[in-house]
């Protein structure tokens, strides 16, 4: 049995504490009263899984970019396909399967999406994938196929906005197989590149066999980026190798999304890591800010972004592109009791008028009608002063909470 040392367990348990509280903790995206929805169903909306792919670069490369390894003198090659099982085939890996093993269940969400890529959210990377191990021997030029081990693989990868470790395992299953290849043993290694160190690496050798049984590696590492405004990307690779008895090692590698870590969030004191990729979505309660939820979501339907995976908004930390923003949007509003003017896409977006475009204004705004429609442009209109002074709150919030950064995406959600 593996033995993984006390203060890396400790370490794990405080990481999946502090992941099992977010998942249940709506992220800063507006008040939430006793007639709203639960924290968990607002978390849900709020981090609805995306499908990603991986960022300029291929999911698995296998064998270092062949399909077989070369022969051994006896003809003997051992091949890497990477496969699309039947779906049947898949079942959620359990966690924890050795005592000893901080080994974390796998997001339901990715289970419910196998062989269809990368699903991610802003803290959490996963994908089910399939992989075939072919052996062969070829003897006076004619080569036999003596073994096949067809698999599952379920790479995992995870962290928090409020810590500074990132958890990354690995599970592999082999739900069918036949000869040589079915008695393999698999192992593992890995590289990580970028500013960050490893804490715990561990991936024994483990016999494929028995059928539908797990087996799994796990690699904790820390990021470097805690001094006041640092910034870093931790890339991890699991090497995964498979050992036959007289053929050649075969090894695939696994890629996952670089975490980035900083402490360079305005007003969070924390070092914590993202998904930079994701975009988290800030909400607006309709219930509570009636006003500002009508505008934002008239905006939208008019054409203009930030709804929507595939249309994010683009966060702007230049003060003189918000200046801008708020200038062409509102720098002529009229003056009514009460009321001030919103701009939307959000001023501290790159995505107002600042970037172009023409200003629409919908009926009862305050401003004479101006049409519009296209994702170019912004919408100006005079809300609720009370509800367009919180606004500004709640945005701050939820650039903290989810470390929103210069160039991250992010959408807006009016629920």
């Amino acid at each position: 049995m593996r033995s993984v040392p006390r203060q890396w367990r400790a370490a794990a348990a405080v990481l999946i504490a502090v992941l099992s509280i977010a998942t249940a903790t709506a992220p800063a995206s507006g008040e939430v009263s006793a007639k709203q929805r639960s924290a968990a169903e607002l978390a849900k909306i709020a981090q609805v899984p995306d499908r990603m792919p991986l960022p300029q670069r291929d999911q698995i490369r296998v064998s270092n970019g062949a399909d077989c390894e070369k022969p051994t003198k006896d003809g003997a090659s051992a091949c890497l396909t990477v496969v699309r099982p039947d779906k049947s085939t898949v079942a959620a890996p359990p966690g924890g399967e050795m005592s000893t093993s901080a080994i974390q269940p796998m997001p339901q969400f990715c289970v419910d999406n196998p062989f269809t890529g990368w699903w991610v959210n802003r803290t959490s990377a996963c994908s089910i994938s399939g992989l075939r191990l072919t052996t062969t021997r070829t003897v006076n030029g004619v080569t036999t196929v003596t073994g096949e081990a067809n698999m599952n693989v379920y790479p995992y990868a995870y962290s928090s906005t409020t810590l500074q470790t990132i958890g990354y395992q690995i599970q592999l299953s082999m739900h069918n197989g036949w000869g040589d290849a079915r008695n393999a043993s698999v192992s593992g290694g890995s590289n990580l590149v970028g500013a960050c160190l490893t804490r715990s690496r561990q991936f024994p050798s483990q016999p494929l066999l028995p059928l539908n049984s797990f087996k799994d590696g796990e690699w904790y590492f820390d990021t470097t980026a805690t001094a006041p405004g640092a910034i870093g990307h931790c890339d991890p690779t699991w090497e995964v190798t498979f050992t036959t008895s007289g053929y050649a090692p075969a090894t695939a590698n696994y890629l996952t999304y670089a975490f980035r870590c900083d402490n360079a969030t305005g007003g969070n004191p924390n070092v914590g890591c993202v998904v930079p990729q994701y975009p988290s979505a800030l909400l607006y309660f309709s219930s509570s800010y009636p006003a500002l939820a009508s505008h934002v979501s008239r905006a939208q339907a008019s054409g203009l972004p930030g709804a929507t995976f595939d249309a994010p908004l683009t966060r702007s930390t230049d003060a003189a592109v918000e200046a801008r923003n708020r200038a062409l949007a509102c720098g002529d509003a009229p003056s009514i009791d009460g009321k001030t003017c919103d701009e939307y896409p959000l001023a501290t977006s790159r995505n107002g008028l600042s970037a172009g475009g023409a200003r629409r204004i919908f009926d009862n705004c305050g401003f004479a009608p101006q049409p519009g429609s296209g994702p170019d442009g912004a919408s100006a209109c005079m809300i609720t002063a009370s509800e367009n002074n919180a606004q500004g709150g709640l945005n701050t919030q939820f650039y903290r909470s989810e470390r929103v950064l210069d160039g991250d995406p992010f959408r807006v959600i009016v629920i």
